[in-house]
Formats: C-alpha cells, structure tokens, sequence
C-alpha cells in the first residue's frame, strides 16, 4: 500500500514537473506590425501633395526600369505590409476623418495617446456643438483604431492576446507621425508637446 501510494505520488509529481517545464512561445511578428503600422499611419497622415509626388516617382522609376533594364521593377519586391478589404475601409474612414480632428490638435484639445489611441485632453474653450463635435471624433476614431488593430492581428496571425503589443507598435508610429506641437504621452504617462 505504502509502494503504491509512493509511485503515485512520485508519478503526480514528474507529471507536474513536466508541465511546469513548457514554456508557450506565442509567435509575434514585430517587423512585419512595424511595417504595416509604418505604412498605414503614412497613408492616413500624408497629405495629398506628397502622395502626388511619390506617384509621379514611382511611375518615373518604373519607366526608367523598363526602359534600360527591359524588366519590371516590382518583379523581385515583397509585400512588406498587409491589407484586407477591412483594413482598407479603416484606413479611408480614418483618411477623411483626419482633417477634421487637426484643429482639435493644434488646439491641444486632443493628443496621441501611449496605448495607440486618441485621448481627449480638455474641453476647455469649446461651445456645445464643438465639444460634441470632439466627443465624436474621438469615439469614432478610437473605434476604428480598436478595429484595425484587431484586423491586423487577424490579417498577420497574430493571437488575440497580442493585441497590446500591435497597439504599442502602433502607438509609436501615431507620435512619430505627430506634428510639432500636438500633445503625445510618454511611456510614463506624463504628457508634452512634440518638439
């Protein structure tokens, strides 16, 4: 009885031990959410002039390849970024949204968050209409924020429980991408304005 009781216990004990062991490595693409974070802030952020410019080089640079080298530029490239039809409606809605949330930058009433979102600073000199107007725009851009990172996880097999980690990726792209003088929260989150 004793010898049984002490190779169960010793069998519970190895199997606990053994669990104990595996570590779960759950695989994170960090370059790949750079690039697609790097990608679809550029698009949302830039403005028309420059996106005119880049077409105009582009055709440029594709010309001059097929002209000397008689062979496509875009042959040996890789996709870098990913999209999917949901992202791509995200990344308009957020486009044409964007004008509208500017002034409420220069202001100071709004500032990029260190968690990837858009926070509401203050109200402070705003009517009705304007502050409504503010709530909006921030609501809906969070929630598109909230959405693309989620469809980002999906479109680039990322667990769920990654998501924080696309969200900070992104974040730091949204402040990189801020221009001087809007509010952005450090990791300590304190805030300042960009330099």
């Amino acid at each position: 009885m004793r010898d049984k009781f002490f190779q169960i216990s010793i069998s519970i004990g190895m199997v606990l031990v053994f669990y104990a062991c595996i570590t779960v490595n759950i695989y994170f693409p960090e370059a790949a959410v750079q690039k697609t974070a790097e990608k679809i802030v550029n698009d949302i952020r830039e403005n028309e002039e420059k996106k005119e410019e880049k077409k105009i080089a582009s055709y440029s640079s594709q010309l001059n390849s097929y002209v000397f080298f008689l062979v496509p530029a875009l042959y040996g490239q890789e996709e870098t970024t990913v999209t999917t039809p949901t992202i791509r409606a995200l990344k308009k809605s957020m486009r044409e949204r964007y004008p509208q949330l500017v002034p409420f930058y220069d202001s100071g009433h709004i500032g990029e968050g260190n968690d990837g979102y858009l926070v509401k600073r203050n109200e402070n000199n705003l009517n009705l209409k304007q502050r409504a107007e503010l709530r909006n725009l921030v609501k809906e851009e969070n929630k598109d924020r909230e959405d693309l990172y989620r469809e980002v996880a999906v479109a680039l097999d990322i667990d769920q429980s990654q998501i924080p980690r696309i969200q900070k990726i992104f974040a730091e792209n949204w402040i990189r991408k801020a221009q001087p003088g809007w509010w952005i929260q450090n990791q300590d989150g304190t805030w300042e304005r960009k330099q």
